[in-house]
């Protein structure tokens, strides 16, 4: 993104509003400085702050606080099977009572990646990255169903991973 842009976003009327989430306000410069780390979270501060037109002091300040407030982190991605964890799956998990109490018992065993709350035919979806067969029918069947609250399951297993991206952008 080019500081023209930067500077077109920020005559955008929603820089000026409350955050819809809650979380911190961003005004453009903080936004195109996250689309530049998503391109490349290698990317130097000083070729950020050229784009965005900040100094590279600037640009590691204010990467520096959206760590810090949780907007964003710097991580790398891999490739679940080329690092020993051959089998991934999606669980549908439909809950009795208190959905948020089961997803906070998700979130916080380590093989489960991803859950979100949904709409829909079930109540949780759970991405779980396990080593191999067996340690994945251990987590769904020892821990997941043994949470209180789990009324049932359904467990969608990965046959091949075609895309994996954090390339949303920004709003």
């Amino acid at each position: 993104m080019h500081s023209e842009a930067v500077a077109s976003r920020s005559a955008d009327p929603r820089d000026s509003r409350e955050s819809r989430h809650g979380g911190p306000q961003l005004d453009a410069v903080s936004l195109a400085i996250i689309e530049q780390l998503q391109e490349d979270g290698r990317r130097p501060y000083a070729a950020i702050g050229k784009a965005v037109g900040l100094s590279e002091a600037a640009v590691r300040q204010r990467v520096q606080k959206l760590l810090d407030q949780g907007v964003m982190q710097i991580v790398a991605v891999t490739d679940p099977l080329t690092v020993g964890f051959r089998r991934q799956a999606m669980v549908g998990v439909n809950v009795e009572g208190d959905v948020e109490s089961v997803a906070d018992a998700l979130a916080a065993l380590p093989e489960c990646e991803y859950v979100v709350m949904t709409a829909g035919s079930f109540d949780l979806m759970v991405e779980i990255v396990c080593e191999d067969d067996d340690h994945l029918l251990d987590v769904i069947n020892k821990r997941i169903r043994a949470l209180a609250g789990v009324r049932s399951t359904e467990s969608f297993v990965y046959l091949k991973l075609k895309k994996q991206t954090y390339m949303w952008g920004t709003r």
